[in-house]
């Protein structure tokens, strides 16, 4: 059996125990993966260049949406939502009649998770008809490890985006590009004025657009992409694969140190401004040569803000440059490109921590590594790597058993392929 159709079954069985009796019409399965960026971290809130892979692990949805007409005994809906996911799964309910009225809830409550699809269904509110009430039930299973940097919250922002889509839009062309890519828009809005998580839209974005087998190369300023498949290396045992690791420390986007790292690159942009260019409008458009005219000129006055710049500018190249790398099949190329990558993330967006720069420092001692990295936001989550294939299972031992004995917790490992983006998995009439 599948991993997607293992969470279907999941999904399905909490629909049934929970909303059976008061479910009635169309029912609709969607998913939409997680994912794991390659290289350009960091870079997407500024407009830059990101390449990441959507893959195997993923949140389903299924369930039902129902609009009836409004009359003066029944005026009001409900969204009533649960998730295997939560600790102890409860039926989640929130009105449907006045989005604006919704508020978050508290981010230390266990019902958190509901800001997600709060945010999600405000965005797509106006497509419900006028004089109708719209009644939602719906039960979310995923596998995309909490806090691991491998973007679960996206994956549950898009499943129920694609969700509510298949209900109110044309189910034909719902893997469209520009649908998919709207799709993400919409996502990454919902996170930065519902949620209030100040994101790029790397995230959404190849979780809505993923496609199998192939890298996205997406500017986050256009909004564009370009689907990149890894090259042939010169020999079979050269041939590389991705090794996920997972350190097990969670992290938060909305709380702590990466909003301060969104406004420092704010605060980076407006020294540009003042002191080189005006038309600087994002780092994303700003070179190492500026960004030094700036300092001697005293518009950057920290080496903090120095350093924060000369990563996104720096990461910004190294994307570009990871592009040719690994469509040609030049993996050494593509790897040290990661190591640099980490070493930035390190040492001048320090976005890092022990357990990870660990995990990346045994992975880039290893025999048949081409490169290792952190992904993600940081501060915990999971490192990515680059390896020849038949060295991928010794790899994944060592690090297992490096970590264990370091830290005396575990270290889930996995090997991952660029899978599809989000869609409608079946609709039951």
């Amino acid at each position: 059996m599948s991993n997607i159709e293992e969470l279907t079954q999941e999904a399905q069985a909490l629909y049934e125990k929970h909303f059976s009796a008061d479910g009635s019409g169309k029912i609709m399965c969607v998913m939409a993966p997680g994912r794991v960026n390659l290289i350009g971290e960091h870079v997407d809130y500024t407009g830059g260049f990101v390449f990441p892979i959507a893959i195997s692990f993923a949140t389903v949805v299924y369930g039902t949406l129902t609009l009836t007409p409004t009359t003066d005994d029944a005026k009001d809906g409900t969204c009533q939502i649960i998730s295997s996911n939560s600790k102890e799964p409860k039926v989640v309910t929130f009105q449907t009649a006045d989005p604006s009225k919704l508020e978050p809830v508290d981010p230390t409550s266990p019902d958190e998770w509901s800001n997600f699809i709060m945010g999600i269904f405000t965005e797509y509110a106006p497509l419900i008809p006028p004089g109708n009430i719209c009644n939602i039930r719906a039960a979310f299973s995923g596998n995309v490890p909490l806090g691991s940097g491998l973007s679960s919250s996206a994956a549950l922002e898009v499943s129920f985006a694609t969700f509510l889509e298949a209900f109110l839009m044309d189910i034909s062309d719902i893997n469209d590009k520009q649908r998919a890519i709207d799709r993400a828009v919409k996502c990454q809005h919902s996170s930065n004025t519902f949620v209030g998580v100040p994101c790029g839209i790397m995230d959404q974005f190849v979780s809505s657009a993923g496609l199998e087998g192939c890298a996205l190369l997406i500017d986050c300023e256009s909004n564009d992409y370009v689907p990149v498949r890894m090259g042939d290396a010169p020999s079979d045992n050269e041939q590389a694969v991705i090794v996920i690791a997972n350190s097990n420390v969670k992290h938060s986007h909305s709380t702590g140190e990466y909003p301060i790292r969104v406004q420092q690159c704010k605060d980076a942009t407006e020294a540009l401004q003042k002191g080189v260019d005006a038309s600087i409008s994002s780092l994303r458009h700003a070179t190492m040569h500026q960004l030094d005219e700036a300092k001697s000129k005293g518009f950057v006055t920290t080496d903090l803000i120095y350093r924060r710049a000369k990563h996104v500018i720096s990461e910004n190249d190294r994307t570009q440059a990871a592009k040719g790398a690994l469509e040609s099949g030049d993996f050494m190329g593509f790897g040290a490109l990661m190591n640099g990558s980490h070493a930035s993330m390190r040492d001048d967006y320090e976005v890092s921590c022990e357990e990870i720069d660990f995990l990346v420092s045994e992975a880039q001692a290893f025999a048949g590594v081409y490169g290792s990295r952190l992904t993600g936001g940081g501060f915990g989550g999971c490192t990515v790597t680059l390896v020849q294939k038949d060295q991928a299972e010794v790899l994944i031992s060592h690090l297992k058993e490096a970590y264990s004995a370091k830290y005396g917790k575990d270290c889930d490992c996995f090997v991952t392929t660029p899978s599809r983006g989000a869609g409608v998995l079946f609709v039951k009439e």
